[in-house]
């Protein structure tokens, strides 16, 4: 390799001194269109993109929910069959847990991490822009299956054992279930060690650990539990793949495997994947109530240390869901007082959040609506969680309806209403428009009234002995009309959600122009302008006080004179420094979804041959070398005034 010119032959921008770097395709430049998009290192880009796959994945997910709803409309039904309406429920799960909500968390956790601890990019730009690509090949993988003869795996989202058996499911379709969860895993944990890697060395001066923003903290302890989680669940799906496709008997019954070890290993992952996905919703709720109640967060540490001990106890509380399997009774308490123990956390957090709204100036704008929504919601999914905690309630609630309104409390009136107020509350910073208010309420009042009917009445069908997963129900059952309300219910919520997105989409073309602090926020993304420049910051911020962007505002002549200098020494050493975008991470990707399609047919040549894409990718890009080009604001004065 020859060392690199003073100016990249393919880009004209600044290269270091004596770097040195392998070009095999032309390196891409544009800054809009698609190729823009597909070789972006951008991390707000990436945020968009993930934010777009997983609100497509969410529509996709709703549908199938709509299609279940409507089959138990009424008794006796055959609107769908009974083979289709298994692969509904065992799709919808997977989509909706690992293709809509885990990537809209994604995409926040890319879109307000580097810009809330005033840091430029993530640690590792062309390594995140991989995890992205990965996320989507993993989520072709899942969902080819429709398209192919074979279907969509029928297995459950949880794929016990020995459902998940050539003896069960000889076709093809769990091959895709183990594969694209596999694929979707190494971009969970790839994204991970990213946001570790960047919370940790990347915050802007003065900004120590105790002054992080509440969803940083979320989002770092979220990262943590994703890299200690999904190897339990690697291990698991790699015993089912070599149980499919090489004859060994992890989980064959007659050849003396356990199906049980299936269920230890899904719910070791399992169980912290719940906090996976409520920790971030935590996150949004901790920074919205503040900017709305005018004033600072109630207990900031008790919150963030709150965070850290959920996510500890989340891996001693898996085999709460196995309850009815004969574990013994030493086992039974053991895990029925941790779940009683992860409680105390989470009501620490509801405490402080409702110190936070106390003698608060409570501006009732969506974002709060949905946030307090969130709280009462999870509220009622926490009061019916603690009632598993009892073995024999749970003994007789498992696996029943009361079972799914729980759940679905928690992760619907949990992450989901906490993901719409993120929506609402950061869309005029990345879009530099606000959402109609009017709509927004409206879709507010829609949606929480269509999910408490929906999901309501499950209460009183599991308690009445409807089973979960039920196909269809005879007249004389006595569930006739909690299935009817529910049905109507999710229709609601279901026009709910289209109000919400449809207002989004008439904001971003003709919402009303936002301003770089609509709401009058607190933390350091709101002190530059919307959308963000790709910079983020024209001057790296030295942080003065846990409420970043309230101190600064209250400290205008001292901020401008530390920025101004600043300022200066940055143009000194040559401006802002981005990376170049970068083919390679998608080729990379690109190789892996060839490899995991292949293997899924038991293709090996195949196989081989999308791993030896993925390895040449990663390698050329490897050869890369450090590259990017230098920008400069405009004058320091204007990098002093954002």
């Amino acid at each position: 390799m020859a060392e690199a010119p003073a100016k990249s032959a393919f880009t004209g921008h600044d290269q270091p001194a004596g770097a040195k770097s392998f070009i095999l395709f032309r390196r891409p430049t544009a800054k809009t269109g698609l190729v823009a998009w597909l070789t972006t290192v951008d991390h707000k880009k990436i945020g968009m993109l993930y934010g777009f796959f997983a609100a497509c994945f969410f529509l996709l997910g709703g549908v199938e929910a709509l299609l279940i709803r409507t089959q138990l409309l009424v008794p006796n039904n055959h609107f769908v069959s009974a083979h289709f309406y298994s692969e509904l429920f065992t799709m919808h799960g997977t989509t909706m847990i690992f293709l809509a909500v885990m990537p809209l968390n994604a995409a926040f956790f890319n879109l307000l991490v580097p810009i809330q601890i005033g840091a430029r990019d993530v640690a590792f730009p062309r390594l995140n822009a991989f995890s992205l690509w990965v996320f989507v090949a993993g989520a072709i993988i899942l969902n080819a299956g429709w398209f192919l003869k074979a279907g969509a795996p029928a297995a459950g989202w949880f794929g016990y054992a020995p459902l998940t058996s050539k003896t069960f499911t000889p076709d093809i379709s769990a091959d895709l279930w183990t594969v694209g969860l596999q694929v979707l895993g190494v971009s969970s944990i790839v994204a991970s060690l990213n946001f570790i890697a960047t919370i940790v060395n990347l915050r802007a001066p003065g900004l120590t650990m105790m002054r992080l923003p509440v969803f940083t903290w979320m989002a770092l302890i979220t990262s943590f539990l994703i890299i200690m989680a999904m190897p339990s669940i690697a291990i698991a799906l790699v015993e089912v793949i070599f149980d499919r496709h090489f004859g060994t008997n992890f989980f064959e019954v007659s050849n003396g495997g356990q199906p049980i070890l299936w269920q230890h290993l899904f719910w070791i992952f399992g169980h912290p994947e719940v906090y996976i996905l409520i920790l971030p919703a935590m996150g949004y709720i901790s920074e919205i109530l503040p900017t709305f109640s005018r004033r600072p967060l109630f207990g900031y540490p008790i919150v963030v240390f709150s965070g850290a001990m959920i996510g500890f106890i989340g891996f001693g509380v898996w085999s709460h869901h196995m309850f009815t399997t004969g574990m013994g009774t030493v086992a039974t308490s053991a895990f029925a007082l941790a779940t009683m123990a992860i409680a105390v956390p989470t009501g620490v957090k509801i405490f402080n959040w409702i110190g936070t709204l106390w003698g608060g100036h409570l501006r009732m704008r969506p974002p709060m609506l949905f946030a307090l929504g969130f709280i009462w919601l999870f509220m009622m999914g926490g009061f019916s969680g603690v009632m598993h905690s009892a073995a024999p309630a749970d003994s007789q609630q498992h696996n029943s309806y009361f079972v799914v309104a729980h759940f679905h409390y928690v992760l619907i009136g949990g992450s989901t209403f906490a993901l719409l107020a993120a929506i609402h509350y950061w869309f005029p910073k990345f879009f530099g428009r606000t959402i109609n208010e009017f709509w927004g309420k409206v879709s507010f009042w829609v949606i929480f009234v269509g999910f408490n009917t929906t999901f309501f009445p499950m209460h009183f069908l599991g308690l009445n002995g409807m089973p979960r997963r039920t196909w269809t129900y005879d007249a004389n059952m006595g569930w006739n009309e909690g299935n009817f309300i529910s049905s109507l219910g999710a229709y609601l919520l279901g026009l709910g959600i289209l109000i919400y997105l449809a207002a989004a989409v008439w904001s971003y073309f003709r919402g009303e122009k936002a301003g770089p602090d609509p709401w009058d926020a607190r933390t350091l993304e709101w002190s530059i302008p919307s959308p963000p420049p790709e910079y983020n910051f024209a001057v790296i911020p030295t942080v003065h006080a846990r409420d970043a962007w309230w101190y600064e505002k209250s400290h205008p002549a001292e901020i401008a004179r530390e920025k101004s200098a600043h300022a200066r020494d940055e143009a000194a050493h040559g401006g802002i420094h981005l990376p170049d975008q970068s083919w390679y991470p998608l080729v990379a990707a690109a190789g892996l979804l060839t490899a995991g399609l292949c293997f899924a047919h038991d293709n090996f040549v195949g196989a081989i041959a999308g791993g030896a894409i993925l390895f040449a990718g990663i390698y050329l890009w490897s050869l890369e070398g450090p590259g990017g080009y230098h920008v400069h604001p405009e004058t320091p004065a204007d990098a002093a005034s954002h």
